[in-house]
């Protein structure tokens, strides 16, 4: 199961609970943080997360960008989401990285982690 196990990093409480409830209903396993010290915290336990969707604006000691940037220095490989309502070009830098902007329906999302793990 760990090729479907995600983590979603997210402030915003409905937020998180609408889009962790359609990727479950999509069939993922799904983990959730409120702030990058908690997403941190569950990286450390969980080590076969198939991919992170993280706000980039989060409350904690650093945002979704150096919370990527720290899971890559233990993980190089892992497909991140950011996710923001504001444009952010600079967030998805890499071909592991895509950046889709607040709002967005749930199917976007949940198309997007499929792409980004390879199961489409």
């Amino acid at each position: 199961m760990a090729a479907r196990r995600l983590l979603i990093v997210e402030d915003e409480f409905l937020i998180r609970m609408t889009l962790a409830e359609v990727l479950t209903d999509d069939g993922f396993e799904v983990l959730e943080a409120g702030d990058a010290d908690e997403a941190l915290a569950t990286l450390e336990r969980e080590p076969d997360l198939a991919i992170m969707l993280t706000d980039i604006q989060l409350p904690g000691s650093i945002d979704g960008r150096a919370l990527a940037a720290r899971a890559r220095q233990t993980r190089p490989d892992l497909p991140v989401i950011f996710m923001s309502g504001r444009p952010d070009p600079g967030a998805a830098n890499t071909t592991l990285d895509l950046h889709i902007s607040k709002p967005y329906l749930p199917s976007t999302m949940s198309a997007a982690v499929r792409r980004l793990i390879g199961d489409s």
